[in-house]
């Protein structure tokens, strides 16, 4: 998981929001410790940045200024476990009230309705919580029990429940905020450390979602952009471990530059504006061996149509990679390789476990379909140039 990420669950997120270059946060601390200083920090793609502290005031008053561009995180906090993870926007007013020693859970909070949207899902999930933890008391009383076994089935029965529950709530609140940073935050939830509310194994089509959405409305913010590359990442683990390719469907594969026969350096994203065929093999693979009549076959009917095959070799010498192109006559599309077995970038970016492997991606570099061989890719090649 990547490091914004992590940031965001370790102060048990919730946003604030912003809306002209200056937006301002004041708000009155009830039970204020004396001399106690609140910070806020901001939120960026690798790094928690403390911008402004203040000294809250005897009768708990506190106030910020930050200017902002657009929308960003950041985190009002006293300490590292007492803390309002906030969505600023520009020209954001926000007010709010909170006990000093809760911050999360503001008592009154106006001027951001992304914020207040946090604040209210935030409160499902500490109700949630305090679900869990009533499980613990009533195993604790039940620990001399000798049918433990039998109150030990139930509450893993109740605790299932009440992870559907919120699991089923973050789902619904994801669909009604879809176009919000909001839904990124939601993604992200533990009922307890290290467990999720929402499971990328069993909701990626809900990751998938919030990327998409969030990528069209967001595509500058670098968060957005963050969040993009881990669940391609997520979508490929998954895809490898269950060759359930409905897990890329639709997804931009992350770009490749690697050195072609002759030396100069070649990107998959040179290939943007036609369908292609990222296929990755090797000249000691037998089985890609096999395969390759069928690439070439497919080449020569539809390279006219607007069909380009990028190939990667796994190959360890060049003399091994330049003799398997010529003897198998592939030399008219694009081929790459860094020459490092299984030890290039590509087979851990990738999440490659075994060759032949392929993506068909479309013009613009999303998956189409995975792992296509033989006439099922002169099926769906077919379909998709209408022939």
């Amino acid at each position: 998981m990547n490091r914004f990420i992590s940031i965001l669950i370790a102060t048990a997120s919730i946003m604030c929001g912003c809306k002209s270059k200056v937006a301002e946060i004041s708000g009155t601390l009830e039970n204020p410790v004396a001399g106690q200083y609140i910070y806020l920090d901001e939120l960026l793609p690798d790094q928690l940045k403390t911008v402004d502290s203040v000294l809250i005031g005897a009768d708990g008053r506190f106030g910020f200024k930050k200017e902002v561009t657009g929308p960003s995180f950041c985190i009002l906090r006293i300490n590292n476990s007492n803390s309002l993870t906030m969505l600023l926007e520009p020209g954001d007013n926000i007010t709010m009230n909170a006990l000093f020693d809760s911050l999360s859970y503001p008592s009154a909070l106006t001027g951001s309705k992304s914020t207040g949207l946090m604040v209210e899902y935030n409160l499902q999930l500490r109700n949630s919580i305090k679900k869990f933890r009533s499980l613990s008391g009533i195993y604790a009383e039940n620990i001399e029990n000798p049918e433990l076994y039998k109150v030990v089935e139930s509450l893993d029965s109740l605790a299932s429940t009440y992870m559907s529950e919120i699991n089923t709530y973050t789902k619904n609140y994801i669909d009604q905020n879809l176009t919000s940073l909001v839904s990124l935050v939601a993604l992200y939830q533990q009922i307890a450390p290290n467990v999720y509310v929402m499971n990328p194994s069993q909701d990626l089509r809900y990751f998938i979602k919030v990327d998409s959405a969030l990528s069209k409305n967001y595509p500058n913010n670098e968060l957005v952009k963050s969040l993009h590359e881990q669940i391609v990442e997520m979508a490929m683990a998954i895809e490898s471990r269950s060759a359930n390719s409905e897990a890329l469907m639709n997804m931009e594969v992350p770009d490749i530059a690697l050195p072609a026969p002759g030396g100069d350096t070649v990107k998959l994203s040179s290939t943007r504006g036609s369908v292609v065929l990222l296929d990755f093999w090797a000249s000691w693979c037998e089985p890609c061996r096999m395969e390759n009549p069928n690439l070439v076959k497919a080449y020569n009917t539809y390279r006219g149509k607007g069909f380009q095959i990028y190939q990667v070799s796994l190959d360890k010498t060049r003399e091994a990679w330049v003799k398997g192109i010529e003897e198998d006559r592939l030399g008219r599309w694009i081929h790459v390789s860094d020459l490092k077995f299984w030890n290039s970038p590509v087979v851990a970016q990738y999440k490659i476990q075994s060759i032949p492997g392929n993506y068909l991606l479309d013009k613009d570099g999303r998956v189409i379909a995975v792992n296509l061989r033989g006439e099922a890719l002169d099926r769906k090649l077919a379909e998709i140039f209408q022939q």
